[in-house]
């Protein structure tokens, strides 16, 4: 794969995608525009239960200014906002799905993405469904696929360093504060 301009390091976690798929659906312009276009985010499996990653990743995007939209059939109150059991539930509208299902349950929310009209679908990391992400590309929804929202906008925002992690993207500049 050709380094892309904008990142000086493709951070791959041991992706199972090919260089063709990572292309497509781990483009860092494309995670760059969706991050900073996205406002309202629906996500799908947020879990009240503070010790799974739904939960701490929706907070820290929360914390970082974004509205989290939980998306889980429980029901209740999860970080201050009304859960809903699916997408075409959902009263306000979204400006991306992010997906913390099993991949067998990705087919049905990447339909109920493009049913809702949601512009944008990330599918988390280690959730790689290729069915799902043809089918809302098809669609005409810009798709992330085995990336972790969280740690991409710490990337590009520069904060991921700050826990330690080298994301060999050198600036000068401050990371400016929402």
């Amino acid at each position: 794969m050709d380094p892309d301009p904008l990142a000086a390091c493709e951070i791959t976690l041991n992706t199972t995608l090919t260089d063709e798929e990572r292309r497509r659906f781990q483009n860092p312009a494309t995670i760059r525009r969706i991050l900073a276009s996205s406002k309202t985010i629906a996500v799908v499996g947020l879990s009240s239960d503070r010790q799974k990653a739904s939960h701490f990743v929706a907070t820290y995007l929360q914390a970082a200014g974004y509205r989290i939209i939980p998306v889980n059939p429980r029901g209740g109150t999860v970080l201050g906002e009304a859960v809903y059991p699916d997408l075409a539930s959902v009263p306000v509208p979204l400006d991306l799905v992010v997906v913390f299902r099993r991949g067998q349950e990705t087919l049905r929310v990447a339909d109920q993405a493009i049913a809702a009209g949601v512009p944008r679908i990330w599918f988390q990391l280690r959730i790689p469904v290729m069915e799902a992400a043809e089918r809302a590309v098809a669609a005409g929804l810009e798709v992330v696929m085995d990336k972790c929202i969280k740690m991409e906008h710490g990337r590009f925002d520069g904060t991921l360093a700050w826990a330690g992690m080298n994301t060999e993207i050198v600036s000068a500049r401050k990371a400016k504060r929402k």
